[in-house]
C-alpha cells in the first residue's frame, strides 16, 4: 500500500488536483507541471502537519498516564 492516486482535472485555465487518499491534499496550477510540482508540495505540508498532530496526542496521552 504503498501507492497513492493523484488526479488531474483540466478547467478552462487551471489544472486541478488531489490525492484520492489523502484528503485536504489538494492543489492546482496554470500548468501541469506547476499542478504536479504544488502537489507534492501540498502533501508534504499535510502529512507534516497530520505527524504534527499525532505527536501532540501522543504526548498527552503520556501526560495522562504518568
Amino acid at each position: 500500500m504503498n501507492e497513492l492516486t493523484a488526479v488531474f482535472e483540466h478547467t478552462d485555465k487551471w489544472w486541478v488536483a488531489y490525492i484520492e487518499e489523502l484528503p485536504g491534499v489538494n492543489t492546482q496550477g496554470e500548468m501541469l507541471e506547476e499542478a504536479r510540482e504544488n502537489l507534492q508540495e501540498a502533501m508534504r505540508l499535510v502529512l507534516e502537519a497530520n505527524r504534527a498532530v499525532a505527536q501532540h496526542v501522543d504526548d498527552a496521552k503520556r501526560r495522562l498516564v504518568d
